[in-house]
């Protein structure tokens, strides 16, 4: 570890330098220290800086330094994530006030001009030609916000700082920003680009262990705020009766509830007697209890905004910051610098939790708490504010205490949140819309909608079990919303293959039998973390990859998503899913129930896909003279549910179980003509698919014993 020192007007600047990885990572930080007579106001602090032309080389990454892909974090949840070429633009919002506070860092710059990029936290450098890229990010966010910007102009080059945010720095006083890091990869290299730097960020945060990821139902996505205890208690009864089928662990109560949003411990009429007897009633019923809050942002009818406007965070003109058009007004924000404010907010957590008896919360619009604005103690960053907000939260809540992060910093909540959001909202359209228009908003990049949600989920997939529990957002399965069929198996794959969580948000009452079906192939949840191929290439993957292993051996889950408004054929190569050349392959397609034979290095044609949807390929590799499992339409596994395999001479037992109740086909592939098939004891009629490929229905009370035999 090297540090250099200099001093400038009072100001002391320490730079502090280590490396690690066997000196392959470059690791460094800022350190400020006021030595004056008076205060210095912080606006930002740089930590690498290439754009001047004179004294910077521009950035290479392999013989050349064009072109380049950049890969973009958004600040928040719902914030854009994706890859972009040096061809392409940033994708950016024409809602400005109405949206850009909440999903937009005030300290990053958005570009309008191709070649212009910047990423919140971290980010990845591709050169797409060579195959060589450059990781930079910082390892904490608990002290500033890191903007990272790349431009071609007038040279290649990066740019990184600490958002200063205009905190005063007092005589005598000092600030460091939090460890920057950098190293660079390459094709050839064993693991994923980004795997060292997401396993350093974990160990700094001490993560390192997950709880099962969450699966069950909540309210919002169809009652929103015009929701009533009576709704509760009836899909509260229909999960309950659904468990031998669809078992779902967690009843969450969504926003709707309260009075007002900022006035938490006070109830609509429609809730008359609170969410206390609500959260006894699911106990009871055998399933966790959970509650939707928002504690950092307020509605401006609220009571707590006429009786605490001195809680308020404020612009320097004294008005109260905008945090966003929502619940058709702009909200605004607490100062969690004045100690009643923060308080206050760990007041109602606490409440929840142990007066009401909700062990999960989903704590929503946290970045509420990091908006610029003139803050009562101005010593502070908005970073350190939020972390602190949620240092104090995660402490009134208790370490047993299930809490899922949505609308929030990522860097901010690291460690303290068992889940998180990692994209925009779901909603009934696969493009964004507002209150039935959709041309103004059709494009934009962090609305509700399908698209932005599924986009988000597989561009930030390799977060999962990293850092926390991914939550894609909920499953719509009714047929009303103006989702087609298709669109709705992609969601459902996707959220299936992320191995986040797994919550339902229809009246659950008059959810017609063929959607529920959806959902009871997506259960047990497969809980691994997929490949998502082509994340270093653009801002919507279309290709995935998840390696499974079981009692019936090795085979993978590919994927593939049509993101066009058009049908597609797809054409299906080796190298693009990372398969052996030379080995035969026997795929099953979920969701058509159908088999293709991949032979060699051919390249496989599909049938045409819908617009927006997916083909889910289970491929197992063809088996020679050996009995072989070749996928179900059980699970969306395909082969999860196969708990023994046992092979003898002319006989194979299999033992099924799915923890629930099921019907569909198994398939195997078997060296000679089946003589006899049964379930449970009881014989059963199998049919021939193709030479040496057979269908046997199966139906399951929660588990069963397949017996094959042959001549």
């Amino acid at each position: 570890m090297l540090t250099a020192s200099q001093s400038e007007s009072g100001l002391r600047v320490n730079l502090t330098l280590a490396n690690a990885h066997n000196h392959r990572w470059g690791l460094w930080k800022l350190s400020l220290y006021n030595e004056g007579s008076d205060p210095v106001w912080i606006a930002q602090i740089d930590l690498l800086d290439g754009s001047n032309p004179v004294t910077s080389h521009p950035l290479v990454l392999g013989s050349s330094p064009l072109p380049l892909r950049f890969y973009l974090n958004g600040w928040q949840s719902w914030s854009y994530t994706g890859t972009l070429n040096t061809e392409q633009s940033m994708p950016r919002s024409r809602l400005g006030p109405f949206q850009n506070p909440m999903v937009l860092n005030a300290g990053t710059p958005i570009f309008h001009r191709r070649g212009q990029f910047s990423s919140d936290f971290f980010t990845m450098l591709l050169n797409p030609f060579e195959n060589v890229g450059l990781v930079v990010g910082f390892l904490s966010q608990q002290q500033h916000f890191g903007s990272l910007v790349f431009s071609t102009t007038p040279q290649p080059h990066l740019r990184v700082w600490a958002n200063g945010d205009h905190t005063r720095l007092a005589p005598g006083k000092s600030m460091e920003t939090d460890w920057l890091a950098a190293y660079p990869f390459a094709a050839t290299d064993s693991e994923f680009p980004l795997e060292s730097y997401l396993k350093a960020v974990a160990a700094v945060h001490g993560i390192d262990e997950f709880p099962p990821s969450p699966r069950g139902w909540c309210s919002w996505y169809y009652y929103y705020t015009n929701i009533s205890e009576e709704d509760i208690r009836e899909n509260l009864l229909r999960v309950q009766s659904w468990r031998s089928e669809v078992p779902l662990d967690l009843v969450q109560i969504d926003d709707g509830f309260e009075s007002q949003v900022g006035d938490w411990l006070t109830f609509k009429s429609s809730f008359p007697h609170g969410v206390a007897p609500l959260a006894q009633e699911i106990r009871e019923a055998g399933l966790q209890a959970g509650l939707w809050l928002a504690p950092f942002i307020v509605h401006p009818q609220s009571q707590l905004a006429r009786q605490h406007p001195e809680w308020l965070l404020r612009k320097p003109s004294g008005r109260p910051v905008n945090a966003g058009f929502v619940w058709n007004t702009f909200a605004t924000a607490l100062d969690l610098t004045v100690p009643q404010a923060l308080e206050y907010a760990a007041q109602v957590v606490h409440t929840a939790v142990y007066d009401w008896g909700f062990p999960y919360l989903k704590l929503d619009f946290l970045y509420a708490a990091a908006l610029p604005g003139r803050y009562h103690q101005p010593t502070l960053t908005r970073a350190q504010v939020l972390r602190r907000g949620m240092e104090t939260l995660r402490q009134a809540a208790g370490t047993e205490t299930f809490l899922l992060g949505c609308g929030a910093p990522l860097g901010s909540v690291l460690g303290l949140v068992n889940a998180m959001r990692i994209g925009a909202d779901i909603s009934g359209s696969w493009q964004p819309e507002y209150l039935g228009h959709r041309w103004f908003f059709k494009g934009e990049p962090h609305m509700p909608a399908a698209h932005n949600a599924i986009r988000n989920t597989l561009t930030r997939a390799p977060l999962h079990r990293r850092w926390w529990i991914n939550d894609p957002d909920c499953l719509l399965l009714r047929p009303d919303t103006r989702l087609t069929l298709p669109e709705v198996q992609t969601l459902a794959s996707v959220i299936a293959l992320s191995g986040g969580s797994l919550l339902l948000s229809d009246n659950l009452t008059t959810l017609p039998i063929e959607r529920i079906r959806i959902a009871q192939v997506l259960l047990p949840l497969i809980e691994e973390r997929p490949e998502v191929l082509d994340l270093l290439e653009t801002d919507h993957p279309a290709h995935i990859r998840l390696d499974l292993t079981g009692a019936i051996g090795e085979w993978h889950l590919l994927a593939f998503i049509n993101w066009s408004d058009e049908a597609v054929t797809p054409h299906l190569t080796r190298s693009r899913y990372r398969l052996p050349a030379s080995k035969p392959y026997l795929l099953h397609d979920f969701w058509t129930d159908r088999h293709h034979i991949w032979e060699d290095d051919t390249t496989l044609e599909l049938p045409p896909l819908a617009p927006h949807g997916i083909s889910l390929l289970a491929a197992f590799p063809l088996p020679d003279e050996q009995p072989a499992w070749v996928g179900s339409t059980l699970h969306i596994s395909q082969g999860l549910e196969a708990r023994t395999w046992h092979i003898e001479e002319t006989h194979l037992t299999c033992r099924l179980d799915l923890q629930h109740a099921a019907t569909g086909s198994v398939y195997l592939y078997l060296p000679e003509f089946p003589r006899s098939a049964w379930l449970e004891g009881e014989t059963i009629q199998w049919s021939t698919v193709s030479p040496s490929l057979y269908r046997f229905p199966v139906y399951l009370t929660q588990a069963a014993t397949l017996n094959v035999a042959w001549k």
